[in-house]
């Protein structure tokens, strides 16, 4: 029983010096209830266009790979990618922020 106990203990100190490591906060999609209706009015219909700057093709992201949802925020975020309505969203969102609507959109339904 100490000898598991002790495994469980040493698991979770692993798993929580990677999280650390990373720099990266875990997502949590049922904290990201209150963060993603911003996202819906456009990420939410389907063959929807924005015309600004330009008509732009809205991709629907529900279902798509976590990482892939972080990195283009952080991007957006950054000034990495250029998009100006996206640019000024990811701004406002911190990296748990940005965790939390991966997790959500990653297990979102299409």
């Amino acid at each position: 029983m100490k000898v598991a106990i002790g495994m469980s203990i040493a698991a979770t100190a692993l798993m929580a010096g990677a999280v650390v490591a990373q720099g990266n906060p875990v997502g949590n999609a049922e904290r990201a209830k209150g963060k993603v209706s911003i996202c819906i009015g456009c990420h939410g219909i389907a063959g929807y266009k924005s015309v600004f700057p330009e008509v732009y093709h809205v991709p629907m992201i529900a279902g798509q790979n976590p990482g892939y949802i972080a990195n283009a925020l952080k991007a957006y975020r950054s000034g990495d990618r250029t998009h100006p309505s996206m640019r000024g969203i990811a701004r406002g969102l911190s990296d748990e922020d940005i965790a939390d609507v991966a997790a959500y959109y990653s297990g979102a339904s299409k």
